[in-house]
Parts: C-alpha cells; sequence; structure tokens
C-alpha cells in the first residue's frame, strides 16, 4: 500500500466518524453502536496489524473488535495469524484503521506473502 493510499483511506475514515456517528457517541458515550459488522484492519502505534469485526468505539477512539487476530509479517516466511478472539485497543495506541474488503482479502495468500515488519511510531 502506498502512503497516499493509506492517507487517503485514513481521511475517509475520520470524515465518516466525524460527520456521521459524532452526535451519536457524544449522545451515548462509551456505549456500543448499532453498526453493520464491518471487518476492519487497525495498524497500531507499535507496529502491530489487527484484524477484526467492528462491535463499537467511543469517543477515544477506543474500538473493540470481535473475531480478531494479529497478522505478523515477516520477511523469511509467510503472515501468522494469531487469534486475539474479542479485542480492545485503546485509542491513544491505534495510528490507522482501514475497511477490509473480505472478498479480496479471501483471495490473498498470506503464507506466500512477505513484508518488514512495521516499525513503531515515534513521538
Amino acid at each position: 500500500m502506498t502512503k497516499s493510499l493509506i492517507w487517503s483511506i485514513l481521511l475517509k475514515v475520520q470524515r465518516f466518524l466525524s460527520d456521521t456517528l459524532c452526535l451519536r457517541i457524544r449522545k451515548q458515550g462509551c456505549q456500543a453502536l448499532q453498526l453493520r459488522p464491518e471487518t476492519i484492519s487497525v495498524i497500531t502505534n507499535d507496529g502491530r496489524n489487527i484484524v477484526g469485526v467492528l462491535k463499537g468505539f467511543d469517543q477515544a477512539t477506543n474500538i473493540i473488535l470481535d473475531e480478531s487476530h494479529e497478522r505478523v509479517y515477516s520477511t523469511k516466511e509467510g503472515v501468522q495469524q494469531l487469534v486475539l478472539g474479542l479485542y480492545i485497543i485503546r485509542g491513544d495506541n491505534i495510528s490507522i484503521v482501514g475497511e477490509i474488503d473480505e472478498e479480496l482479502d479471501a483471495g490473498l495468500d498470506l503464507s506466500k506473502l512477505r513484508a518488514h515488519p512495521l516499525k513503531p511510531v515515534i513521538h
């Protein structure tokens, strides 16, 4: 993924969250919203890639994922998927959130995919 594509996705997610859901979040606080079950990918500040079904979020961008797993990338072997199950990610540890096209994702052969792991964000 190119940086411009990542930023484009991030801006779309930010607009979606701020434009359509801000008022509902403020009214409901930290409660889970009635969302369509969307599979998303979250890149954390420490370089982890966590994929799961979005179940809820709050005004601090804390995210609740169900059926989640972490994708661990390596240059020597294929992508490992570590099962996490129900998982909460703190908003201050989230770098990028993006929706996953499940058909395209299912077509990927992760055992043959090799990549350098992401480095942590340095502030």
